[in-house]
């Protein structure tokens, strides 16, 4: 199958175990892992493979963790695949960064070293802040922008369709969980995470990743890379930086990045990462895209099967 485009999942996906199989089964796959640890400075590939979950779980730790990940099954893709050319690649938040990486913007280890900045700086900006978020179901994107502004929060997530997050401070959550039927919203679930990200007060985090971002060499990438930020294609190394940089407070405009692929006539996905949570967004977003979801040994043969 031609026309293919990469996914690569973002932070939450994360699962003890992930990319064990990868590297018990491929000398590649070892050879990203040693060198992972190496680049690092601790046993990233120990915790994915071994947990415990609460290391896995840290933003420091699961933001490195999935960008290994996605490139491990990539590696294994190419491996097997070797005549697939993917025209395009977009990632969920953390997963952006995996998808520059797979168009070469940047190398493996630089891509490998900014990401696990951007987890410390994030996990530190948490630990700063009282923020928290929401997931918001079955709500037009009017009503819950109207809803943010009246609990004084910030749209993080506009993953699909009736499928829209929030993020802020624990008392505007509160807030905006209190209020959502008033704004004609079904359901506001708050959600089990570390602090308020892709909001205002992921600032500080924002400010020190477009430091690290100015001194990294980027080149112009392989493919269309879709950023979350602007829902569009960015190839000029200023641009890529500033859509990088401003995703940590801004909005992971989801839907409208897979809409552009459909604009731009991609429908064939290939999903790279743990959980399928890519698949089932982009379902909700096209019925009539395809998702091939490779997680582990297993689903990549399927794809293979499927793509070859």
């Amino acid at each position: 199958m031609s026309n293919i485009v990469l996914l690569f999942s973002g932070q939450g996906a994360q699962k003890v175990g992930m990319g064990r199989d990868f590297a018990e089964n491929s000398a590649i796959c070892r050879e990203m892992a040693a060198k992972a640890d190496a680049t690092l400075g601790f046993s990233i590939s120990e915790i994915m493979f071994e947990g415990p979950d609460e290391e896995l779980t840290k933003t420091s730790r699961c933001q490195p963790a999935l960008y290994l990940h996605g490139l491990m099954a990539l590696a294994l893709i190419r491996e097997r695949l070797p005549n697939l050319k993917p025209v395009a690649a977009a990632g969920l938040s953390l997963g952006e960064f995996t998808a520059h990486a797979a168009a070469g913007t940047f190398s493996f280890e630089e891509g490998l070293k900014i990401v696990g900045k951007r987890g410390a700086f994030m996990e530190d900006a948490c630990n700063a802040t009282e923020g928290a978020m929401a997931a918001l179901i079955g709500g037009e994107e009017e009503q819950v922008q109207a809803l943010a502004a009246a609990a004084d929060v910030d749209i993080a997530n506009l993953n699909a369709p009736g499928q829209i997050v929030l993020s802020g401070t624990v008392a505007g959550i509160d807030t905006a969980v209190a209020r959502a039927k008033e704004f004609g919203i079904r359901r506001a679930i708050k959600l089990n995470v570390a602090g308020a990200y892709h909001s205002r007060l992921m600032q500080s985090a924002q400010e020190k990743l477009a430091a690290e971002l100015a001194t990294l060499e980027l080149e112009i990438p392989s493919m269309p890379v879709i950023c979350n930020y602007g829902a569009s294609a960015v190839s000029e190394a200023s641009e890529i930086r500033s859509m990088l940089g401003k995703q940590v407070t801004g909005s992971v405009r989801w839907t409208a990045s897979i809409q552009t692929l459909i604009a731009m006539g991609h429908r064939n996905f290939l999903e790279l990462g743990p959980g399928k949570v890519i698949a089932g967004l982009v379902g909700k977003i096209d019925k009539d895209a395809v998702v091939h979801s490779v997680e582990d040994l297993a689903s990549l043969e399927a794809a293979i099967e499927a793509l070859g």
